[in-house]
């Protein structure tokens, strides 16, 4: 896992600046107008949009994977329980969709491209900015946002229309969710252009196969599996990822490329960050699929099944759920060995799951139901 663990060993990057020895020029060439291209549409996002920065960088944040992860699974899981699920799976497999994508398609990133490219001398460097969630390490080709979001919306989006539509009857309200799903996907496509983390053609290939994929594996998500079919599958997550680098690295691929570039060219050292490295999503997906099978397969779980959700215990419960993930993503994890990460890393983002679905439904009706009767008592 070495190519994946580059960002403490780095590897040099090939002669020509390219993880392919055999790239052709016309290619290239094509390529490099396409990259260009984009690059004036970031330069004219900076220009014209410059004021609207931080609504930007939040639309890039609600954008971001790791809130399929923690906000949106959480949110749905306990408004609906089945979409919840649902959304948990789209998300876990369309990651792992991204990074086979991402490996396969060498795409670069704008940040580091206008440096490595030879296109632009000193003089003629655009003047573009980068921001602290500008220095992704993976390759950028679709993007991770769009796609990832876009599939885990398109589920959300869905189901609320047919909630909405079974309500009023009314085919003008139903469409509601779908316009806000384009224009929210539209926004994170914009925001990720502007922070020079994609080129505008990866923002579009994002949504597209985003979009796709939503469509297809909601309507394939397994239910009712036994918790040896959860481990196999998280096992089957990291030897796919681990067979991917070690087949690419046998055809003469540098698999570290992208984060060797990333290093090198990031604005401020401290903006690199392990947690956006391909491994890392890796580890977050098997994780994930672990832990939903130990918290769906576990006694608490089982003991909240004939429990009335209120709308009261629905809100609390999120707002417990949301409130514990974040003081927990924001523990930051030992990176002076890149296997401990790795490990902790897995295990952090295997809890998420049990937490949500096994232990904050049980402890919210534990307390609600403790509570009534100890006031009974004192009367």
């Amino acid at each position: 896992m070495q190519g994946f663990e580059a960002l403490s060993h780095p590897v040099a990057h090939g002669e020509e600046g390219s993880p392919l020895p055999g790239h052709t020029h016309t290619g290239q060439r094509a390529m490099e107008h396409i990259y260009t291209h984009g690059i004036q549409v970031a330069e004219r996002l900076q220009q014209t949009l410059g004021g609207f920065e931080k609504s930007l960088l939040f639309m890039s944040w609600i954008g971001d994977p790791r809130a399929s992860f923690f906000i949106y699974f959480p949110a749905t899981y306990f408004l609906n329980r089945k979409i919840g699920i649902s959304v948990l799976w789209i998300t876990v497999l369309t990651e792992w969709l991204n990074l086979v994508f991402k490996s396969l398609l060498f795409g670069e990133r704008p940040f580091w491209w206008i440096h490595e490219s030879g296109v632009y001398d000193e003089h003629q460097m655009p003047k573009l900015k980068q921001f602290f969630c500008s220095c992704e390490t993976g390759p950028g080709s679709p993007s991770g946002h769009a796609m990832i979001t876009g599939a885990a919306w398109w589920l959300i989006m869905t189901s609320l229309s047919t909630c909405i539509f079974n309500r009023t009857r009314s085919s003008l309200a139903k469409n509601i969710p779908v316009v806000l799903y384009i224009v929210l996907l539209l926004g994170i496509g914009i925001s990720r252009i502007f922070i020079l983390a994609h080129f505008p053609h990866q923002v579009v290939a994002g949504i597209i196969t985003g979009a796709v994929f939503g469509f297809l594996l909601g309507q394939y998500i397994p239910e009712n599996i036994k918790f040896i079919q959860y481990v196999v599958t998280s096992i089957l997550l990291l030897l796919s990822g681990t067979g991917l680098y070690w087949g690419l690295h046998y055809f003469g691929v540098n698999v570290s490329w992208t984060i060797v570039l990333a290093t090198k060219w990031c604005a401020r050292p401290e903006w690199i960050r392990l947690d956006t490295a391909p491994f890392s999503s890796l580890s977050r997906d098997a994780g994930t699929i672990l832990g939903l099978g130990i918290g769906l397969c576990s006694p608490l779980y089982a003991s909240t099944l004939g429990w009335k959700m209120t709308w009261k215990v629905k809100a609390v419960c999120i707002a417990l759920s949301v409130l514990i993930i974040e003081i927990m993503d924001r523990v930051a994890l030992p990176k002076y060995s890149t296997i401990l990460f790795y490990v902790l890393f897995y295990l952090k983002n295997a809890f998420v799951p049990i937490l949500v679905t096994a232990i904050i439904p049980w402890l919210v009706h534990s307390i609600l139901l403790i509570q009534p009767t100890r006031k009974q008592k004192k009367l």
